[in-house]
């Protein structure tokens, strides 16, 4: 788009191109994306989950929206378009920042779901060659984006969990914390040529769990409890009606609508073990552990964050 001092948003929202493909195991592809415009692109802070929305054409050969002159009522006027022209919208994690300047480039590890499973973003995914175009909304720098749910405080440990769909964001985690960090981090993931080579501080321990067939969380659930020495209990099972396919239970936020605390009232004799945990993947396996861990054994929901990213069966809204 054309920004105008006037026009400005407080967002990026802008047209960028593939500029690198790199399908880095069976069921990952890495894209590096790039643009003049993402040289503002930027946080205050480590970039730690951040989270960012691509759109992407509907269907193969479909074109891609433009967003020339956007305002400050883009979203209601794109929702508008018929899905046809305004393509679609998924959330991703910045795996990492490239370059600088205009040569800034984000780079996305996307999940390609080969149990029937896959959306449209992993479809384009897996066809997207250099060159391609989609639109980012990503964060500018100087400007409040929200998105990034991984707040440790000061927790002496953190606990990192979740599926492939969170290997992305535990990955650019890991490669973030300070050479001194101490904990352990859980990765469940289709198959074992899934296990990645990953930048993480020697005080944490990662552990790769691939499921080779089994249902999701089936390794997760049992690795975490096991870990926390609350003995390998089996996943729990969590009835239909017990999911909330928009799980987003964080100290700061709650999708339940369950009293938010503040997480600065959070003492040292509150937070167990002076641990924080972090654990996003299938709302339902996601489900199963947050019933352990704050309602069977007691952990406080201000050292938690629990995200469902998706829900098996469910198609995703953005």
């Amino acid at each position: 788009m054309t920004a105008t001092p006037t026009q400005t948003l407080p967002m990026l929202l802008e047209e960028v191109e593939v500029r690198r493909v790199d399908r880095i195991s069976p069921s990952f592809v890495r894209l590096e994306l790039g643009s003049p415009a993402l040289a503002d692109l930027g946080v205050d802070g480590p970039w730690w989950d951040q989270r960012f929305k691509l759109i992407v054409p509907h269907a193969p050969g479909a074109p891609l929206p433009t967003f020339e002159g956007a305002h400050a009522g883009w979203y209601a006027a794109w929702l508008e378009r018929p899905v046809e022209e305004r393509g679609v919208m998924r959330t991703y994690t910045i795996r990492e920042v490239r370059g600088e300047g205009a040569d800034t480039r984000i780079v996305v590890d996307i999940v390609l779901h080969a149990d029937g499973e896959s959306g449209p973003g992993a479809t384009w995914a897996a066809a997207a060659q250099v060159g391609d175009r989609a639109v980012v909304l990503a964060p500018r720098r100087g400007e409040f984006f929200g998105g990034i749910e991984f707040v440790p405080g000061t927790a002496s440990r953190v606990l990192l969990a979740g599926d492939e769909t969170a290997v992305p964001a535990i990955t650019a985690i890991l490669a973030q914390l300070p050479p001194e960090a101490r904990g352990a981090a859980f990765l469940e993931v289709p198959v074992t040529g899934d296990i990645l080579s990953v930048v993480h501080p020697e005080g944490v321990q990662v552990v790769w769990l691939p499921r080779e067939g089994a249902p999701y969380g089936s390794r997760l659930h049992p690795a975490v409890l096991e870990h926390l020495g609350l003995g390998a209990d089996p996943q729990g099972a969590v009835a239909e009606d017990e999911v909330d396919p928009d799980l987003w239970e964080t100290p700061t936020y709650s999708s339940s609508g369950e009293a938010v605390l503040d997480p600065a009232a959070l003492g040292e004799a509150d937070v167990r073990d002076g641990l924080y945990l972090w654990i996003a993947g299938e709302a339902r396996a996601v489900t199963g552990l947050r019933r352990a861990l704050v309602k069977d054994h007691g952990f406080d929901r201000r050292q938690v964050a629990f995200m469902g990213y998706w829900r098996l069966g469910v198609a995703m809204k953005s």
